[in-house]
């Protein structure tokens, strides 16, 4: 393993050194924490992306910048999981309020579609109707979509490639039905 003699703080060329001896153990790390490589890569970016902002903060006599950075991934992976927590628990009490509500709100989602658009639409994961309302339907940017799901830009701009590849290949197994 490389030794890291420069701090994170001290610039691009430093950082981009971190990143390239300790990118492999993070996202080892969060693929096991997680169990999802997907998950796994967003989650990893987003630490990545966190180390850069809190670069400056870094202390060497706290840690070194493996343990540092595996801390930082840690709590991207904890923030992760407490969001879909917490969504998870409003999609239920919203599905308990309104039952009826509920199924109306779904035969309305797909009006003027294609049948093979619906049927798509309607076997994707909630997140992922989620991120394709929020960016394609309102047009939100990357930014404001991501804030609306406690994440960041760069995750919700993957997790609408990865929603709309699975679209796609609903839409194009329904076709061939």
């Amino acid at each position: 393993m490389k030794r890291i003699r420069t701090r994170p703080g001290a610039g691009p060329e430093a950082f981009d050194a971190l990143v390239e001896a300790h990118l492999g153990d993070v996202h080892r790390y969060l693929v096991y924490l997680t169990g999802d490589r997907s998950l796994a890569e967003d989650l990893t970016s987003d630490a990545f992306e966190r180390a850069w902002k809190q670069r400056d903060r870094f202390d060497p006599r706290r840690a070194g910048p493996r343990s540092w950075l595996l801390t930082i991934a840690r709590s991207c992976a904890l923030d992760h999981l407490r969001a879909e927590r917490r969504r998870g628990a409003r999609e239920r009490l919203a599905a308990q309020r309104e039952p009826a509500r509920a199924a109306e709100d779904a035969a309305g989602l797909c009006d003027g579609y294609s049948a093979a658009l619906e049927a798509g639409l309607r076997r994707l994961s909630a997140a992922d109707r989620e991120v394709i309302a929020l960016r394609v339907l309102l047009e939100l940017d990357a930014g404001e979509a991501a804030r609306l799901l406690e994440i960041t830009a760069t995750a919700c701009t993957t997790r609408l490639s990865r929603a709309l590849a699975r679209l796609a290949a609903e839409v194009e197994s329904h076709e061939h039905v």
